[in-house]
């Protein structure tokens, strides 16, 4: 089999990319990575002929000339090709519980999304946001603590051990980090022990170190990046 290419956006704004990459950090398989800056005209071109079997979106992989797309799909291609990565759970339940954590932060949460975008290059003080985002907010949270509670003794991370679904978390912590969101310390606990992932820290010093800035408010919504 071929090395497998990984098509990602701009490391400071894409966060389905950051999900994808560290999915594949996480499988542990070697891999090509191919960053295709976005919010540009001629992105969706570029990515048409990149991976021109997927949607012109990030992250996508391309494998043997067949595409995999949409995050999701990606990491559960990773679960299989690498079962003793730990992408989810070995307990039954405890697998049903994270497979339902990330099935929540994959189709909900817009109000989140839209307001705050990725940025690792903003910090800002806090500020009551929009009560919609207040809402996202308190609901991300009350998943924070509630596995916590269940798990703490497992392991610094949701389940314990680091899983899917704190991958599937990591870019919520951009978030919450670039508009100084207040966390309780159970919150801000786990927020700590996702930051101090060593390939997370990789993957910032990259963003930092990435050449496009983008500077418009928040028309580079999500919506036009990512699958």
């Amino acid at each position: 089999m071929a090395i497998p290419v990984l098509i990602i956006g701009n490391k400071r704004y894409s966060s389905w990319s950051l999900r994808g990459w560290l999915a594949v950090k996480l499988s542990g398989i070697e891999f090509e990575e191919v960053v295709q800056p976005l919010y540009n005209p001629d992105s969706h071109a570029h990515l048409r002929r990149l991976n021109p079997d997927a949607p012109a979106k990030v992250p996508s992989m391309i494998i043997d000339d067949q595409a995999i797309w949409d995050t999701l799909a990606i990491c559960e291609y990773l679960a299989e090709i690498a079962p003793d990565a730990g992408f989810w759970p070995a307990e039954q339940m405890k697998r049903a519980q994270a497979r339902s954590v990330v099935a929540e932060m994959h189709s909900s949460f817009t109000a989140i999304r839209e307001h705050i975008p990725m940025d690792l290059s903003k910090r800002v003080p806090y500020d009551r946001l929009p009560e919609d985002v207040e809402t996202d907010i308190a609901r991300i949270c009350d998943i924070w603590r509630e596995c916590r509670s269940k798990y703490a003794g497992d392991g610094p991370f949701l389940f314990g051990a680091l899983t899917l679904a704190d991958i599937f978390f990591a870019p919520v912590t951009v978030r919450f980090a670039s508009h100084s969101v207040p966390l309780d310390d159970v919150c801000q606990e786990y927020f700590d022990a996702v930051w101090a992932l060593s390939d997370f820290s990789d993957w910032r010093v990259a963003a930092e170190a990435e050449a496009w800035v983008i500077d418009n408010g928040n028309d580079y919504g999500e919506q036009s990046a990512e699958a």
